[in-house]
């Protein structure tokens, strides 16, 4: 299976890239193919808004976003990389997210299998709920297929993160991928 993690983090060395090196880690080892796209880093400009894609594009704007698309085409699984930023996801994963319009009936129809890794300071028990929802919503509409989600409360530093069993979740939710 191609697996496309879009690495919402531009943190490169902290919480989240601890879960995704671990994910990772653990679908090699299961016998899939993971390509990390850092998209912090990318040159990925917010969606405008003009409709000129039809929804199937291509996008007026000519960034990044084209080589992401059709990374996530190939593939068969993307997973969603993020720190909780104010109860959601990163504001570079959501630009990107945003983007998926100008190509969303080819996504939708890839019926791809998705996954949550994220990390966040605080471990109330509501911590993760309205990313959740959105996670949820996105599956729903786009037509994934959730394959899972870490979830790792209390993950303020890498420290903490590898202290706790949130790595170890990770990487048994890439080893227990199956095709």
């Amino acid at each position: 299976m191609k697996i496309v993690v879009l690495m919402g983090s531009p943190n490169v060395n902290g919480s989240t890239g601890i879960l995704v090196e671990n994910f990772k880690k653990g679908a090699e080892e299961a016998g899939h193919t993971v390509e990390i796209i850092d998209v912090c880093h990318a040159d990925i400009h917010p969606c405008i808004g003009c409709v000129r894609c039809g929804y199937e594009g291509p996008c007026v704007q000519k960034d990044d976003v084209e080589q992401i698309r059709k990374k996530l085409l190939a593939s068969d699984m993307v997973v969603f990389a993020t720190p909780l930023y104010y109860y959601g996801m990163s504001a570079q994963l959501k630009t990107v997210v945003d983007r998926f319009c100008a190509y969303n009936s080819s996504l939708n129809s890839r019926h791809l299998k998705s996954a949550l890794l994220t990390v966040a300071w605080n471990a109330d028990d509501w911590t993760f709920d309205a990313l959740q929802a959105h996670y949820k919503t996105l599956v729903r509409y786009i037509n994934f297929k959730d394959c899972g989600m870490v979830l790792g409360y209390g993950c303020g530093t890498p420290s903490m993160t590898k202290r706790s069993g949130y790595p170890q979740q990770a990487y048994q939710l890439g080893k227990g991928l199956r095709g």
